[in-house]
């Protein structure tokens, strides 16, 4: 699992997340076989707002994968339970049925298999009947404009104060120009900050609306998502030595 470095110039998280406890190194060992687009910084900011789910709470994962983050979520809250969203839909990036083994046998040698509920279903057909409350959410679903806009209607069952989360903000068009229209532009969630592109959000308490300084900060985020987006054509066109001149080493998009 690769530790996050943050580009030359920019804005570091808001808020980094506490040391981990011991457990979480153990975990990341285990999380490093995983296939996956997950930093080990970005694992301990999962790692900490799983840790504050209550006993018998819920927490939904949007887009599994192979179960990198989802081994992460369910270790740190082995008193909760986690449901994962994923349709395991089939191309080159994602494997389809092939994929799922791969999520179920990850599961399985972590040891947390137990405490995890797959739901092979699209996030978005999925919504429309979910009735449970949700204590932690967790986004990484497709990252069109329109998914990523219906899954933040997710939101809706956390409670005041709630936590969720979502990978590739500021780093993916689709899910940054969702988070204009319906966070920047809402009333209900709070950007907190970011680990690299993981962003954590808050669901407004009550008697504490979003403010004007909360919306300047995922204004300032803009400068590192359009650096992001430009990195994505350089390495579209193969220019990997241009990619490395603004700080990107490696060949994979942003994440």
């Amino acid at each position: 699992m690769p530790a996050e470095q943050p580009p030359p110039g920019a804005a570091p998280s808001a808020e980094q997340p506490p040391p981990a406890e011991p457990g979480f190194d153990a975990v990341c060992r285990q999380v490093r076989e995983i296939g996956g687009w997950l930093t080990e910084a970005q694992a301990a900011t999962l790692w900490h707002e799983a840790r504050a789910v209550p006993p018998g709470g819920v927490i939904v994962e949007i887009g599994s994968h192979q179960g990198r983050s989802t081994v992460v979520l369910a270790a740190a809250a082995p008193q909760a339970r986690v449901v994962a969203v994923d349709p395991f839909v089939g191309g080159a990036m994602f494997g389809g049925l092939a994929t799922r083994e791969k999520f179920l046998a990850n599961l399985d040698r972590a040891g947390v298999a137990e405490r995890v509920e797959l739901r092979q279903a699209k996030s978005t057909e999925l919504r429309p009947s979910w009735t449970e409350p949700i204590d932690f959410l967790y986004i990484d679903g497709k990252h069109d404009y329109w998914t990523l806009s219906d899954d933040l209607r997710w939101s809706e069952f956390l409670p005041a104060g709630g936590r969720l989360c979502i990978h590739d903000a500021y780093s993916s068009i689709g899910v940054t120009l969702g988070l204009l229209r319906h966070v920047l532009a809402g009333s209900r969630l709070r950007y907190l900050d970011r680990t690299g592109s993981l962003a954590r959000f808050e669901v407004a308490p009550a008697g504490a609306p979003v403010t004007r300084a909360d919306r300047l900060r995922i204004l300032a985020e803009l400068p590192w998502w359009l650096r992001n987006v430009g990195i994505k054509v350089l390495l579209r066109l193969r220019l990997y030595p241009l990619a490395r001149l603004v700080g990107h080493a490696d060949r994979a998009d942003p994440y």
